[in-house]
């Protein structure tokens, strides 16, 4: 996805011919929120993303992924990190799920 990710969203509205309240009645978020969303002044809840998927039948995991890949891009800009940090992240992740796999469970923790 080359847009941002509520762009992404305006577009799935718009195409569908779903006005802002029709949109947000279906996600069951207010239709001014829902504006700044797809404005990109205000970040999606990540727990609306399954309902997203069921609204425009799309499948939750690549949803899942456009969601957090933005996120995760507007982070390391806005703390200047350099690209370097997405290797660094690769290796935490294999790191982590190792870790998690030989004690049989995934255990993470919010903030």
């Amino acid at each position: 996805m080359q847009v941002a990710f509520g762009e992404y969203i305006r577009k799935l509205r718009t195409d569908n011919n779903l006005t802002l309240t029709q949109l947000g009645a279906k996600l069951n978020i207010d239709s001014g929120a829902l504006s700044k969303i797809e404005t990109g002044k205000k970040q999606l809840d990540e727990k609306v993303l399954p309902k997203l998927a069921k609204v425009f039948k799309l499948n939750l995991d690549m949803l899942k992924d456009e969601f957090f890949s933005e996120k995760i891009a507007y982070a390391i800009c806005k703390n200047k990190c350099s690209e370097n940090i997405l290797l660094l992240v690769e290796e935490k992740i294999k790191y982590i799920r190792i870790k998690n796999t030989k004690q049989g469970v995934l255990k993470f923790t919010d903030k």
